[in-house]
């Protein structure tokens, strides 16, 4: 920023060394012209941007000419980045280049001294008019990529939700409504024969309570399973999201997920997210482990870093707390060890749980 207000100011610097009051008048109005120029239309588009840039050129050669000022090439330079067609960009970036060098030589032929005083803001130069129309260029065509990119993600999000709400309503509509048909169908038959006879009626009424108690037993079961993430997943999901804060992870699974139960399922999965939040939130490790095993009772979960924590208190105030208290419920084991070489939490779930054994 500093940079381009001393760019600006500059140029009545150069200006005002002139003897000539003729060329002082010129040169200020040149550089006043040339600012409004490119004020007016750096952000416009078609045709005005190449008059813009023709008019720009011809001040920049003649600064540089009688001046010496040949730093209105750097501000071209960032104009040239911003145009859009392809042939457009080559052919002001080649005429941009020609015109800047050929007004340089131009002035070394007329004072070669002052060019030589100046050589290595000369060369300076040159290289900004080579690179920083590519770089701009490139940093619009990334910025607008990563543009489409975002939009490209929320469609795809916005058509994840659309394809959800069409499966739930497939569900439900399989689930509830032929059910819900079959129950006000025989509730208008029970109406009509309670009176006629009162047994069909009762027989009726019978099959309205079934009918209804497995529309409600399957509507559970469907939200039991849109609640359900399984632990494949889940240990897929921590996989990414360690990867994303830059932990390396390591995943050890000697346990057949497949045959899980869901309940054991789910409470594996709660504990894994648990332990993968506390090691990226807490333990600035760089390596994280995850260790899946099983024995004749258990199914044990290890979740290792080789980060440094020093204060344990921390433990029982970011979710692990209620996992432990998750895990005695169906009589489960929590440790947490602070180890030499980092921090290990390890959970053993019982693969006969105690609702099961007391039931």
């Amino acid at each position: 920023m500093y940079i381009w207000i001393i760019f600006c100011i500059l140029p009545f610097y150069f200006i005002f060394r002139s003897t000539s009051t003729l060329e002082i008048a010129f040169g200020v109005i040149a550089t006043l012209l040339f600012f409004a120029i490119f004020w007016l239309t750096y952000n416009e588009k078609g045709p005005r941007i190449y008059i813009g840039l023709s008019l720009e050129f011809a001040i920049n050669i003649v600064m540089t000419v009688l001046f010496g000022y040949v730093y209105f090439a750097l501000f071209i330079a960032f104009y040239v980045g911003i145009i859009r067609s392809k042939a457009g960009f080559i052919s002001m970036y080649v005429i941009h280049l020609v015109t800047t060098i050929g007004a340089m030589v131009i002035r070394f032929i007329d004072n070669y001294t002052l060019f030589l005083n100046h050589l290595p803001f000369m060369i300076m130069t040159v290289l900004g008019v080579i690179l920083i129309p590519i770089g701009k260029r490139n940093r619009i065509q990334t910025e607008a990529l990563e543009g489409e990119l975002k939009i490209a993600h929320q469609r795809i999000e916005e058509l994840a939700i659309v394809n959800e709400r069409h499966r739930i309503a497939r569900d439900l509509h399989d689930t509830l409504g032929q059910k819900l048909s079959m129950v006000g169908l025989k509730s208008e038959l029970a109406s009509k024969l309670i009176d006629k006879d009162p047994d069909k009626a009762r027989k009726e009424l019978a099959d309205i309570q079934n009918t209804s108690r497995h529309a409600l037993k399957e509507v559970r079961e469907m939200i039991s399973n849109m609640k359900h993430v399984s632990l494949e997943e889940e240990l897929q999901m921590v996989e990414n999201i360690l990867n994303m804060s830059d932990i390396n992870s390591e995943i050890n699974m000697n346990v057949d997920v497949k045959d899980t139960p869901v309940l054991i399922d789910n409470i594996l999965s709660m504990c894994l997210r648990e332990s993968v939040n506390n090691v990226i939130k807490h333990s600035k490790a760089v390596n994280c482990s995850i260790d899946l095993t099983e024995t004749k009772s258990d199914i044990m979960l290890k979740v290792s870093d080789d980060g440094k924590t020093e204060d344990m208190t921390f433990i029982y105030g970011n979710g692990l707390a209620g996992m432990k208290e998750r895990l005695s419920f169906i009589n489960g084991e929590f440790q947490a060890v602070n180890a030499y070489d980092g921090f290990e939490i390890n959970i053993a779930v019982p693969k006969v749980l105690k609702e099961i054994e007391e039931g």
